[in-house]
């Protein structure tokens, strides 16, 4: 075997790689970006290479140099880790033109699965079941429009290439679908540089089981299912294996299905296959169609590792380095269940959107296993996706499982930057989930009880006031502070856009009254710990002005200064800004044109998604201040409407 492996990849999946290749034995060579220079997973790496610029384009996408770092390190692999160039066809060819080994499958395997109009109808001609749609080279829009009428809506619109949910639309009826079309071909455009797509039968009440599968080129196995039914806009939140309601009848076909599918490219590695399925009255043998494979490790494989004991990784290893499939059909096994959530810095009440910022901190519970390429301290940049980790949990029974990944979520403190940590804990408590009542619809069913914010605890304004104060130090730190700290102070708070003022009425260094809108709660340090109303406060964390809470999946309050609090409010409704640096895919507003509350102005390209930028409310256009194409920063003005009483005259 080779003894020195290059990962070709960055965060949590290049940690996760590294990992396995030190329990082997194995040297591991990481490779980064200008900006991923003092990145976890080159801290944790034998030997680091730079390869150059910020944006993926300039640096992980650059295969010569990827190379070259390969040959001048002496590795003799390189692991693609999954994105960037995982499922590159010509990136295998130059690797194993290179004399190097790529741990994954061949080129040609790859090809045969990266456009999933032409992987359907190969897969149609091995006996796996497929959905009915159009995947014809004729890409004239009036065409696809009458083979969706053909087909009959609701039709799925999906780029011919790519995945994660990009270059996807759902279409309900007919006079949606040209408008959809062209959305569709933008973004695939952008993302995969290929707009050519196909239509689908959208089913009703679908669910997304997929089949881990393993090959060594000739032979295959597969390891059971995953469900990741819980998806929003077709990317997944939290996975899970086994599937619910699984049985074994449906298993099997599934199954054989999956290896059919690998046996019949020749598979070498890690593989999913993916299928819709009818979830309409149970699981059953005859409702499964086959949607793509993923010829690479996916995102959610530790649920799979959980359950079945076996180190993909290790398995991507070993294959590669020409040893036959480590185990056979029989010899693997089910036990327990597993559940995988994907912590994302990302804003939910402003419909989702990726953020940036430096995590103050983040620390994650017991318990867990938390996959992570990021640390207290690090950026979360708008180059890269914006994962901060996946949590996984494992136990005997998917009650007992999801339980651990409920605790787990509320044990685990990120500051610095939003997050999507209580939707995720408002999902693993959803008492639909809870009862495996799963389909793909789930999320957006109840989207509002599910990304509902609630108001913070008096307990939790308290807490926040006394650090923000400086009073929550440990007692010895300010003995006797009421001497040179007046008796009573005010502090103003911010949390979700209003101000919150409290009062502390300090009685001595262990006990103080803090009034806050609507109560008075009572805090008191015993045992060097303060309690708030008699019950323990929670963990915080303070970094400049803000403090966060971390209780109720954590609640940050920014501290106000009087003396800087902005004179004016109201004028920013005036002015269309950028939520996050990105591309300008598109400006629809014109100086002059009257808009109405939730019209579409532009739309920016950003984390490889296309985002819609709204009017705030009804007016005229005064200014258009940005150019499609332009690279902005976040922040920046792009539209200005009239102000309110220019339109009003």
């Amino acid at each position: 075997m080779f003894d020195t492996i290059l990962i070709a990849n960055r965060g949590e999946i290049a940690c996760r790689v590294i990992a396995t290749a030190k329990r082997m034995g194995l040297r591991s060579v990481a490779v980064h970006s200008d900006v991923d220079a003092g990145a976890r997973h080159v801290a944790l790496a034998d030997m680091a290479v730079g390869i150059g610029g910020t944006a993926p384009a300039d640096s992980y996408l650059r295969a010569e140099r990827i190379i070259e770092a390969a040959l001048a390190t002496g590795a003799g692999a390189i692991h693609p880790g999954y994105g960037f160039l995982s499922e590159n066809p010509d990136f295998v060819a130059a690797v194993e033109a290179a004399g190097l080994v790529f741990v994954g499958p061949s080129a040609q395997a790859i090809r045969a699965m990266g456009l999933k109009d032409a992987a359907k109808r190969l897969m149609a001609e091995a006996g796996v079941p497929v959905v009915p749609g159009y995947m014809g080279d004729d890409q004239d829009a009036g065409r696809l429009a009458a083979e969706a009428e053909k087909i009959g809506f609701p039709v799925l619109i999906k780029a011919v290439a790519g995945g994660g949910g990009k270059g996807m639309r759902l279409v309900e009826r007919g006079g949606d679908f040209a408008a959809a079309l062209k959305s569709c071909r933008a973004e695939a455009q952008g993302a995969f540089g290929n707009d050519a797509v196909l239509i689908e039968k959208f089913i009703e009440q679908p669910r997304h089981i997929e089949i881990q599968v393993f090959g060594d080129g000739s032979d295959a196995v597969h390891l059971f299912e995953r469900d990741c039914s819980l998806q929003r806009r077709h990317q997944k939140v939290i996975e899970e294996a086994p599937a619910p309601g699984m049985t074994p009848e449906m298993r099997a076909a599934m199954g054989d299905a999956a290896v059919r599918a690998a046996k019949a490219i020749g598979y070498a590695g890690a593989g999913t296959v993916e299928f819709i399925v009818d979830g309409a009255g149970g699981l059953r043998p005859d409702g499964f169609w086959f949607m793509e494979m993923n010829t690479r490790l996916q995102v959610e494989h530790p649920v799979t590792e959980a359950i079945t004991g076996v180190d993909l990784v290790e398995w991507q290893l070993r294959v590669a380095a020409g040893e036959p499939l480590p185990a056979k059909q029989e010899d693997l096994s089910i036990t327990g269940h597993a559940f995988e959530a994907r912590l994302y810095a990302e804003d939910v009440p402003a419909g989702f959107l990726p953020a940036t910022g430096r995590l103050a901190h983040l620390a994650f519970p017991p318990g867990v296993r938390a996959d992570s390429g990021v640390i207290s301290g690090d950026i979360i940049s708008p180059h890269y996706d914006p994962m901060i980790a996946k949590l996984i949990t494992h136990g005997p029974t998917r009650a007992i499982a999801l339980r651990q990944l409920s605790r787990g979520l509320r044990g685990t403190e990120v500051a610095g930057t939003v997050t999507n940590l209580a939707f995720l804990g408002a999902l693993a408590d959803h008492a639909g989930f809870a009862a495996g009542e799963v389909d793909t619809g789930l999320i957006a069913r109840d989207i509002d009880l599910l990304t509902k914010v609630p108001a913070p605890h008096p307990r939790m304004v308290a807490q926040a006031a006394l650090v923000a104060a400086g009073l929550d130090v440990a007692a010895g730190e300010a003995v006797g502070f009421v001497l040179w700290q007046p008796l009573v102070r005010s502090v103003v708070l911010r949390h979700g856009g209003e101000e919150i003022a409290v009062e502390l009425r300090v009685a001595s260094d262990d006990r103080c009254e803090i009034a806050v809108p609507g109560a008075t709660v009572l805090a008191e340090r015993q045992g060097g710990r303060w309690r708030f109303d008699g019950v323990p406060g929670a963990t915080v964390h303070r970094e400049a002005a803000q403090v966060t809470v971390f209780d109720a999946y954590g609640m940050a309050f920014d501290i106000v200064d009087p003396l800087a609090r902005a004179a004016g409010a109201g004028a920013g409704a005036a002015l269309i800004e950028a939520p996050m640096p990105g591309l300008v895919r598109q400006v629809l507003a014109v100086p002059g044109q009257a808009v109405a509350a939730g019209d579409t102005l532009a739309v920016l390209e950003a984390m490889k998604m296309e985002h819609a930028l709204l009017a705030s409310r009804d007016g005229t256009v005064a200014e258009v201040l940005v150019a499609e194409g332009a690279q902005v920063e976040a922040g920046a003005a792009l539209i200005r409407l009239e102000d309110e009483e220019e339109d009003a005259a």
